[in-house]
């Protein structure tokens, strides 16, 4: 799962990273909530990446 949400991070796009850092809350809102569904996408489409034993 780790390996996942870094991969994610990686490949944030560089206005999710600016907003993020913003003072704006809605644009750190927005950052966060998208942020958050790249997460949720990238876990729950993964295949074979995590052992369940």
């Amino acid at each position: 799962m780790t390996a996942v949400i870094l991969r994610v991070l990686e490949r944030a796009p560089q206005w999710l990273r600016h907003d993020l850092e913003s003072k704006d809350t809605s644009a750190r809102r927005r950052a966060e909530e998208t942020l958050a569904a790249m997460i949720a996408d990238a876990l729950a489409n993964q295949t074979g990446t995590c052992s369940q034993g």
